[in-house]
């Protein structure tokens, strides 16, 4: 069978996948699914476009990382065949322990089960059925290989997983002033000391890639209505779990119910295979069809929400800089009692309160973007760059959120 398959990708034209092993890797069910699990979870809500998969991402993502190998072999970098495809492989398979709808699951059901940490349960799944062939794979992802640049390309703060999300989240959107530059960027790849670094003259695409990034967190991914209906969805799946582990009849699907019915930890997966099984067969196939049902179930909160989820009827949101006082959320929660006919308990249920946060590079962290000046010094670009703009990015922005049903607002 001919393995050298070509995708076209809508965003960089023909994608050609160059071994076997990644091709078997991306027919395995596992990669399959990642077809089934949107992007930008609940972002259509805003962005009509914003449809595309973890699966396109994932495409795209080893598509940049064979760039930026090439344009390092071309510098003169060592990079044997084995160490190419490894990866290869680390990139195509970094996002392969997401759950569903983003990141809303992962917050509503798991005890502090982080999606990197299932990642390498699967690769180390996957290494078992391929004998051992992702050994170097698994390293780079991990970090441990001894030359760390392989790992700055899977995982820093300019890799090829946010080139390719900034690159494709805003073709999908439609927020064109989202685009990072990415092929700039790849061609100015450089490595000294075995670590990744950009030569001197890719400082304006530097802050041009940062000011993308900031801007696609601010107009996209914490958008104030994307905002509503990722908590919103996070709330109904934790309001189906307290039903669920209290004793209520709450429909879903057998895999989705098993992780409603009990609490499971990182341990819970590495000490029982059975429970790594069920959570790959998890899709957002599986909470949509669950949130249908739930729109007819007696327990008020749970119907409303996931009636107004599918309707689009989003909660309203307001945004400030300052934490709201509590007389504001009580003063909510009297007002959701009286209008929904509920306890405060559960009127408590129906306003949802938090806080997002954003910076853009962080200046001070272990993994900088470094640059390589002319006299052959490698700085952090926060000094290599005489714009105020990129200190400016590395301050990090909080907002805290208060959400209620619009139908007290009036």
């Amino acid at each position: 069978m001919n393995k050298k398959k070509i995708f076209n990708d809508p965003v960089y034209g023909f994608v050609t996948v160059p071994t076997e092993l990644l091709f078997d890797l991306i027919e395995h069910p596992y990669f399959q699914r990642l077809r089934r699990i949107q992007q930008l979870g609940l972002t259509g809500f805003v962005y009509p476009g914003a449809l595309h998969t973890r699966f396109h991402h994932a495409l795209g993502a080893m598509h940049l990382m064979t760039l930026a190998l090439r344009t390092l072999k071309d510098k003169g970098v060592k990079i044997s065949a084995r160490e190419g495809e490894a990866a290869l492989m680390a990139i195509l398979l970094h996002d392969i322990g997401h759950g569903p709808l983003s990141h809303a699951l992962e917050h509503a059901i798991f005890h502090e089960v982080p999606h990197e940490q299932l990642s390498l349960f699967l690769m180390q799944k996957l290494n078992k059925e391929h004998d051992g062939a992702l050994d170097l794979a698994i390293r780079i992802f991990q970090g441990t290989y001894e030359r760390p640049f392989f790992h700055q390309l899977v995982s820093s703060q300019l890799d090829m997983d946010r080139l390719d999300y900034l690159n494709r989240d805003s073709f999908y959107t439609g927020v064109q002033e989202g685009r990072p530059g990415a092929d700039r960027l790849i061609k100015m790849l450089t490595v000294v000391d075995e670590k990744l670094v950009l030569e001197e003259k890719a400082v304006y695409s530097i802050e041009n890639f940062l000011v993308s990034r900031r801007l696609m967190y601010w107009q996209v991914y914490l958008h104030k209505t994307v905002t509503s209906a990722e908590q919103m969805i996070i709330r109904i799946i934790q309001r189906a779990r307290d039903l669920v582990r209290s004793g209520h009849e709450v429909p879903a699907s057998p895999d989705l119910h098993y992780f409603l019915a009990k609490p499971v930890s990182i341990l819970n997966f590495s000490q029982d295979e059975s429970i790594l099984q069920r959570f790959v067969q998890l899709d957002d196939t599986d909470v949509w069809s669950a949130v249908k049902m739930w729109a007819q179930h007696p327990d008020k909160v749970l119907s409303y929400m996931s009636r107004s989820m599918l309707d689009r009827k989003l909660f309203k949101i307001i945004l400030q800089s300052e934490p709201f006082d509590d007389d504001l959320g009580l003063g909510v929660i009297e007002l959701i009692a009286e209008k929904f006919d509920l306890s405060p308990q559960d009127a408590s249920q129906l306003m949802l309160a938090g806080r997002i946060s954003n910076n853009a590079y962080d200046a001070a962290g272990k993994d900088t973007i470094d640059v390589l000046t002319k006299s052959g010094r490698v700085v952090n670009v926060a000094e290599a760059s005489d714009l105020p703009n990129i200190r400016a990015l590395g301050q990090r922005v909080e907002k805290h959120y208060i959400c209620y049903p619009k139908e007290i607002a009036h």
